[in-house]
């Protein structure tokens, strides 16, 4: 089938409804190599009546060491292809723009300027790194993750000459402070409360180009501070929803230093954080002004929440699990546009779970963990210890009342306390669905997206290893989780959704957006290393994390996170043609992040992309690269603590699609 035979909007859609696509700009270098953002050639003028058929990508090669500097920054050789029903088709030749570098100074919307990934306190008093003498200055993030593009009805912020388009951005982790840095020992991680920020960008009503005019800093006091933020979405009610990722395991707190740093960090007291608090969802609404509030839901399930994803409902969410041992989790809210309250269920994988594409799959079912509202759960965070729910060790404690289970990939026993199984449900969410008898045996189910046409989610499994293959010391045969050998680059699942489902018990599911069936879509490809040092086949996709499909494009958007591929690549697979197109390359040894697929804002279309920790180097993975791009990337980003912020853009600059 040929790129032209996709079919992303009716035909009814017009040129002027569906794109003026990605808006264009001026690029300017940011740390970025600017030669590498080069003008394409001219764009022929097609009819103004023709309908809007297709996109389709042009694909960009794979990193050489023939472009050392291309492989040291944002690397986008790739062209979008625009395909009408006249036969005609345009093309946009695509570059990277970036709003900022962490550790830039930004406009503050006051006159001033704030640092940007910037740490905060509880008070949100900066926090500052003094791990070097004389040189103390506050800590910022070098690991962007999650980030929303969206628009308000009534916007009511100062300066704004186009119109006014806001971004939340939250922020992982810092992968080291100023001395790790000099002995290049990763010392930070999980020891900050990760900043969350809306920014207010003016749009360009000629161009589309965004101008970042405000930077906010979310005040997080009253969600007790936030524990590192991963990817995020976009809610149908147009909020940010965030992550808490790798939820501290509060049956062994006291064995965990970097909670305890982390406590230190933002309380000030290494013994005031409370474990129950961290491992949720946060809600980020941002208000007319460029501010924004955050509240925090506690009844989703403390798990490690990754990229969520709403279904069309307002009520049904799918929700990933970034973790060995990890489960499928679902939410379906009592209420529309209100995650404040509902039920959690964990699936049940069924006969059939494979590895081939061409499979038919395993079925799914769905236990009920539990319904809670989120003020029930907060109050219990506040009130219960570990202990008072559940007792759990790390030996055998050769007693029948304890159940065996794997926690991360370690052997656990636990027993559940009397009476305590809502707080298990809810605050030991994990330990909880391995005693009903879940299929807990997933490894790092990250991003999860929905195609909407064909109610089908997404999700992806970073790796295909450990607790799903069978005879690992992690792997149970009850989970229905099972193939023979590990595929450590990962894949992409499929999952069909649909209505009139019940749970395990005989009760009716009250959603339409239920996952009955999961195949795999897209796997990668494991290899000795090759010539550049890749672990994985670098035509295919390596150890996916963020998703996004775009209804219009009929596009699923990937992002990597890889420890296989020298540099992680972002890619756009057309799910009616099956191709798979490589759009954009990070710095080496940075992760692919922050993908939001934006079909449109006031007639323009998006892609956001960050990308974290540039120059983190892998052992043998980057042996052969590392000598010759770490120079480069040190100069790019800032002797490694920065990186970027920013989208998906297209040249040359002032185009639209629409009639003139």
């Amino acid at each position: 089938m040929s790129d032209h035979s996709s079919r992303s909007a009716p035909p009814s859609v017009s040129r002027r409804d569906v794109l003026k696509f990605f808006a264009s700009a001026p690029l300017l270098p940011l740390g970025a190599s600017s030669a590498l953002l080069t003008a394409c050639g001219g764009i022929t003028t097609k009819s103004p009546s023709a309908e809007y058929l297709a996109t389709s990508f042009t694909a960009m090669a794979a990193s050489t060491l023939a472009d050392a500097a291309a492989m040291a920054t944002t690397a986008v050789g790739a062209t979008l292809n625009v395909h009408y029903g006249d036969n005609s088709t345009q093309a946009y030749k695509l570059a990277y723009q970036p709003f900022f570098i962490t550790g830039e100074q930004v406009p503050d919307g006051k006159g001033g300027t704030v640092l940007s990934g910037g740490y905060f306190d509880i008070h949100s008093h900066p926090i500052i790194d003094r791990s070097v003498a004389g040189k103390e200055r506050q800590f910022f993030s070098d690991a962007p993750d999650g980030t929303s593009l969206l628009a308000l009805s009534n916007p009511a912020v100062a300066g704004i000459k186009g119109k006014a388009v806001f971004a939340v951005v939250q922020f992982e982790y810092l992968t080291r402070d100023q001395l790790g840095a000099a002995t290049d020992k990763k010392n930070a991680y999980g020891t900050l409360p990760s900043p969350i920020a809306v920014l207010t960008l003016d749009q360009d009503q000629q161009t589309g180009k965004l101008n970042l005019i405000k930077y906010h800093n979310v005040d997080t006091a009253s969600a007790h501070g936030l524990w590192i933020t991963c990817g995020a979405s976009l809610s149908p009610w147009n909020t940010h929803l965030s992550s808490e990722e790798y939820e501290p395991d509060a049956q062994f707190i006291a064995d965990n230093a970097l909670f305890k740093k982390y406590s230190k960090n933002l309380f000030g007291d290494e013994r005031k954080a409370n474990p129950y608090h961290y491992g949720h969802l946060p809600e980020v609404t941002v208000n007319p002004d460029g501010s924004g509030t955050i509240k925090k839901h506690y009844c989703m399930g403390r798990i490690s929440h990754e990229l969520i994803q709403v279904m069309p409902d307002n009520r049904t969410v799918l929700m990933g699990d970034d973790y060995i041992n990890g489960g499928f989790f679902m939410f379906v809210a009592d209420r529309e546009k209100d995650l404040s309250a509902g039920t959690l269920y964990v699936a049940k994988v069924g006969a059939g779970f494979c590895v081939d594409p061409y499979a038919l799959g395993a079925t799914l079912s769905w236990i009920k963990l539990g319904h809670a509202t989120s003020a029930e759960i907060e109050h219990l965070a506040d009130t219960l210890k570990p202990a008072d729910i559940m007792h759990c060790v790390k030996t055998d404690p050769l007693d029948a009342s304890y159940t065996k289970i794997f926690a991360d990939g370690i052997a656990n026993w636990a027993k559940l306390k009397p009476g305590m199984e809502k707080a298990a449900a809810f605050l030991e969410t994990h330990r909880y669905a391995n005693l009903v008898d879940a299929s807990m045996g997933f490894t790092k189910m990250e991003g999860t997206t929905v195609n909407i046409k064909d109610k089908i989610a997404y999700s992806a499994l970073q790796n295909i290893q450990h607790s799903m293959v069978r005879n690992d010391p992690a792997w149970r045969a009850s989970t229905g989780i099972t193939i023979n050998k590990a595929i450590v680059a990962g894949g992409v699942f499929a999952h069909n959704l649909t209505g009139d489902q019940k749970d395990t018990t005989g009760v009716a599911i009250k959603s339409e957006w239920v996952p009955v069936k999961t195949r795999a879509l897209l796997i990668g490809e494991d290899i000795p290393p090759d010539a550049l040092g890749n672990l994985a086949n670098p035509d295919r996709i390596a150890n996916p994390d963020n998703l996004k499909f775009s209804e219009k494009m009929r596009t699923l958007f990937i992002g990597e996170d890889s420890s296989m591929h020298v540099n992680n690549f972002l890619w756009a697979y057309n799910v009616d043609t099956k191709k798979l197109s490589r759009i954009m390359s990070m710095p080496a040894g940075a992760e692919a992040t922050g993908l939001h697929a934006v079909d449109e804002i006031n007639g323009w279309t998006y892609i956001m992309s960050n990308f974290q920790h540039a120059g983190d180097w892998s052992g043998k993975l980057h042996s052969k690269v590392k000598d010759q791009l770490d120079p480069l990337i040190k100069a790019n980003y800032n002797d490694r603590f920065g990186a970027a912020v920013g989208y998906l853009t297209a040249e040359p600059a002032q185009f639209s699609l629409s009639k003139k």
